[in-house]
């Protein structure tokens, strides 16, 4: 084999090996992207709350919501969670998230008011383009006494 052919040959099995290793790297940044994106939404929402101000930033004209108490549509979100300035005391702490490719889950302690057990939540989004594209949620009130000492956390 010419050194020629070798030195191509070897071209290409770096570029083969390469390729993918960018792509992957890329693919982890989105997902980064893609989870730092959701809780600076939900941060500003829900914590600082300021729902139009999140809204109008983080989620797409055709956001799609899978709560059914809770219309579709990022007009109907500002409706459903816009509430006076000091009027709402709730926080939510974040436990953990969870990325894959472009969906987003947050597991979090959502306390209503001081004192307060909360309610143990996961929240699932889709985020395309830069946008929260989709929502679903689940959550479960964190009851007084529990049949084991694990916590929902």
């Amino acid at each position: 084999m010419s050194s020629h052919l070798k030195s191509s040959a070897l071209l290409i099995l770096s570029l083969a090996i390469w390729v993918p290793a960018v792509a992957s790297t890329s693919r982890i940044h989105s997902i980064q992207q893609n989870a730092a994106l959701v809780k600076k939404f939900y941060d500003l929402a829900f914590n600082q709350h300021q729902a139009k101000e999140a809204a109008l930033a983080y989620l797409s004209e055709e956001y799609i919501q899978h709560n059914p108490h809770v219309a579709t549509g990022r007009k109907a979100f500002i409706e459903a969670f816009s509430i006076a300035t000091g009027a709402d005391t709730s926080k939510t702490l974040f436990i953990r998230t969870i990325s894959e490719g472009n969906l987003v889950v947050l597991h979090s302690h959502k306390i209503e008011n001081p004192g307060d057990r909360g309610t143990a939540g996961i929240d699932i989004f889709r985020v395309k383009n830069g946008k929260i594209t989709e929502h679903w949620d689940v959550n479960q009130c964190i009851p007084e006494t529990a049949k084991n000492t694990n916590t929902m956390f």
